[in-house]
C-alpha cells in the first residue's frame, strides 16, 4: 500500500472527512483490520483564509508547498490538497514535489463523465465558481459547467466560510442550497458538483433532484485507487479497479 499525503485543515471540518473515507475505502478494497497508509500536514487555516481575501495567493501556495514537501520528506508517495478552492495553486504546490499531486478537479471530471453526464452545477466558493483554475480544468475535462446566479454564488460562499467551516449545519442554509440546487437544474444542470469539499457536511444525495458529485468522497476514492495499485487484498486476489 502507497502512502497518501494530505494537505488539510482547509478546514479541519472537511480534512477529519478526508481521514474517515480514506479508512472506509481501505477497510471495505483490503477488510480485517486494514486502514489507510497517510500523512496529513494541517495549516491554520485562518492564516490562508487571509492570504485568500487579499489575494496573496503566492504566499498561500508557498505554504502549500512547504507541507507538501514536508509530506514528501515524510515518506508520502502522493500529495492530496483536501480543499478545491487551493487548487488554485495546484501549479505551485505540484512544482514543488517530485511525488505525483492527485488533482481534485481530474477526479470529480472523471467520476462525471464515468456517470454518462455532461452539463453540471458548481457549487464551492466564491473562488471556485468564478475563477478559471478550477471551472477550467473542469471544462478541459469535457464537461459543460453551469453556476449560479450572483446572488447563489453570495449564499453558497457565506455558508460556506461562516457556517460549514466552523461544523455549523442549518436547516435554513440546506434549504437555501437547495433553493440554488433547483434554480441550476432549471438551467439545465444533469448533475451537481459539490465542489467545496465542506458542502458534503450540508448536502446529501437525498437533498438533489439529480446526481450529486461529493469531491471530497471522489478525491479520496480516487487516492485509495492510486494507493492500493498492483496491492492485493485480504483473500490474496487483486482488488477492484475502482473504489
Amino acid at each position: 500500500m502507497k502512502t497518501i499525503g494530505l494537505i488539510g485543515g482547509m478546514s479541519w471540518e472537511s480534512t477529519a472527512e478526508y481521514y474517515r473515507l480514506l479508512n472506509e475505502f481501505i477497510r471495505d478494497r483490503l477488510g480485517g483490520l486494514h486502514s489507510a497508509r497517510c500523512v496529513l500536514y494541517s495549516v491554520d487555516f485562518a492564516e490562508i483564509e487571509q492570504l485568500q481575501v487579499q489575494g496573496r495567493w503566492t504566499e498561500a501556495g508557498e505554504i502549500l508547498a512547504a507541507a507538501a514537501q514536508a509530506l514528501e520528506a515524510a515518506g508520502a508517495d502522493m500529495v492530496l490538497i483536501c480543499t478545491n478552492t487551493m487548487h488554485k495553486v495546484a501549479d505551485h504546490v505540484e512544482a514543488a514535489v517530485s511525488i505525483p499531486l492527485l488533482h481534485l478537479a481530474d477526479a470529480t471530471a472523471e467520476a462525471v463523465r464515468a456517470s454518462g453526464l455532461h452539463r453540471v452545477g458548481l457549487l464551492g466558493t466564491a473562488f471556485t465558481m468564478e475563477e478559471e483554475f478550477y471551472r477550467g480544468r473542469l471544462e478541459a475535462g469535457g464537461l459543460d459547467v453551469r453556476i449560479p446566479d450572483a446572488d447563489g454564488r453570495a449564499i453558497v460562499h457565506r455558508v460556506i466560510y461562516e457556517e460549514l467551516c466552523l461544523g455549523v449545519v442549518r436547516e435554513e442554509s440546506r434549504a437555501a442550497y437547495q433553493k440554488v440546487i433547483t434554480d441550476l437544474v432549471a438551467a439545465g444542470a444533469e448533475g451537481i458538483i459539490l465542489g467545496c469539499t465542506e458542502i458534503e457536511l450540508l448536502i446529501g444525495t437525498e437533498d438533489c433532484p439529480v446526481p450529486v458529485f461529493p469531491t471530497a468522497r471522489l478525491h479520496a476514492a480516487a487516492a485509495v485507487h492510486a494507493a492500493l495499485s498492483g496491492t492485493q487484498n485480504a483473500s490474496g486476489e487483486a482488488p477492484a479497479t475502482r473504489a
